[in-house]
């Protein structure tokens, strides 16, 4: 049975939660590759709601849940959503969640450092949620970091530590911020240590060991392709690889095993924070969208900015996330609309292209060029097959694949999971 990677295809927010829940009842493990709790997913299942930012969407549903070697971990974070999740009677052990050992951490010191660094930039800021998740990756590529195996070794906690201070401390004193107190510190990871280490597993050979059993793998992203370090709208952007290639170096498994890519889309565009916006609605169409799709980020709250489908991106990020169908989300937010447009190509110094550009200064002078289609003015909400669709919303889901040179796989109505109709189920293949 084929494994199934799910990822963003615009610049995150697009509903992967509720697809991933879907998906992850099929599966027999689930697994968390890149990113950190800045990201944020919402599971409604049988009228409760749960808000997921670490943990791997199966744990709701009691599947074997894993944290992989790409992801970021905050362990105060991830104990925090942990006693949030059993409030509402799901219960995560040990033998439901595992957390590769190889995995580095955020540390209190990572949070500090993100905001004092966003503040200091001014109008030039970036938009991070502030969590430390950029500072994070930035010591595990400069092989400073502690990680989740480094918990259960005093002598080389302290030694880390120090090594840590010396290069940050140095930074908040250039940045007038004040320094972090080295045995504070190392007190607090010397506190938490035993409340992770539980969870600590090699998480290579468990994927291995499922892979040999035949078991079916989901593979759950974070973010969006337009938020990938490399190939996103850099330098607004996330610090990890968001496309699908991240499932297997994240998780420790070869590139064959990540098997059918399930792109996420909404059906127009949105994002959060700073950056380039090509079909951006600034105005009366933009706060009908964003009103009607409640279109608030889950962990920071704010407001997203809405605008048109954006074709262009989108074939973009499926050209480099190597994706295999798209999963349409929010078609029901459009109904209404006397007319909709689709961008189908950007104009640049007067000329025509069909791609993002890598330069952040072009990037942020390309003028989309639209096509106009036909509204509906029938309700989609709850469809769960085609025949329930209006003439015209079926037209604009065939026109959109079209544009982004891929099949709609599945395509949502509503946030509940059972409102969703199914074209080709990604484990079948």
């Amino acid at each position: 049975m084929a494994n199934v990677a799910v990822v963003g295809a615009q610049w995150g927010d697009e509903g992967k939660g509720k697809i991933v829940d879907w998906l992850s009842e099929r599966a027999d493990v689930v697994v968390r590759f890149q990113g950190g709790h800045n990201a944020g997913h919402t599971l409604v299942i049988n009228g409760v709601t749960y808000k997921l930012s670490l943990l791997p969407s199966g744990v709701v549903r009691g599947k074997l849940s894993i944290v992989g070697n790409g992801v970021v971990i905050d362990p105060w974070a991830l104990l925090a959503e942990i006693e949030r999740i059993a409030e509402k009677g799901v219960v995560i052990t040990p033998d439901v969640l595992k957390i590769a050992e190889n995995a580095a951490l955020i540390l209190p010191l990572h949070g500090h450092i993100d905001r004092a660094r966003e503040e200091a930039s001014g109008a030039s800021k970036i938009g991070t949620t502030g969590r430390g998740i950029g500072p994070a990756y930035e010591d595990k590529v400069a092989r400073r970091a502690i990680r989740v195996c480094d918990l259960a070794d005093e002598a080389v906690l302290e030694e880390k530590v120090a090594r840590l201070l010396d290069h940050h401390n140095a930074l908040l004193r250039g940045l007038g911020m004040p320094e972090v107190d080295g045995a504070q510190l190392l007190a607090e990871i010397k506190a938490v240590a035993p409340r992770i280490l539980p969870f600590a597993d090699v998480v290579w050979s468990r994927l291995d060991d499922a892979r040999r059993a035949g078991k079916r793998v989901l593979f759950e992203g974070a973010q969006g392709a337009m938020l990938d370090v490399d190939h996103g709208t850099y330098p607004f952007v996330t610090s990890s690889n968001t496309v699908s290639g991240q499932a297997s170096g994240g998780s420790g498994v070869g590139p064959g095993q990540v098997g059918y890519v399930l792109g996420i889309c909404k059906a127009y565009t949105t994002r959060v924070g700073a950056g380039p916006f090509p079909t951006e609605q600034d105005n009366a169409i933009g706060n009908l969208i964003g009103d009607r799709g409640h279109e608030f980020g889950t962990v920071t709250g704010r407001r997203r900015r809405c605008g048109w489908l954006d074709a262009v991106l989108v074939r973009q990020a499926i050209k480099v996330g190597g994706i295999t169908g798209i999963a349409l989300t929010k078609l029901d937010v459009l109904d209404g609309f006397d007319e909709l447009k689709i961008c189908v190509g950007y104009r640049l110094d007067g000329q025509i292209i069909q791609h993002l550009p890598a330069s952040q200064t072009a990037q942020g002078r390309v003028e989309p060029v639209y096509e106009t289609i036909p509204g509906w003015k029938e309700s989609t909400v709850g469809a769960r097959s085609w025949k329930e669709l209006p003439a015209a919303a079926i037209k604009y889901v065939r026109r959109v694949e079209e544009l982004i040179e891929c099949p709609v796989a599945l395509l949502s109505t509503s946030p509940e999971r059972d409102d969703t109709i199914l074209v080709h189920d990604p484990f079948a293949d």
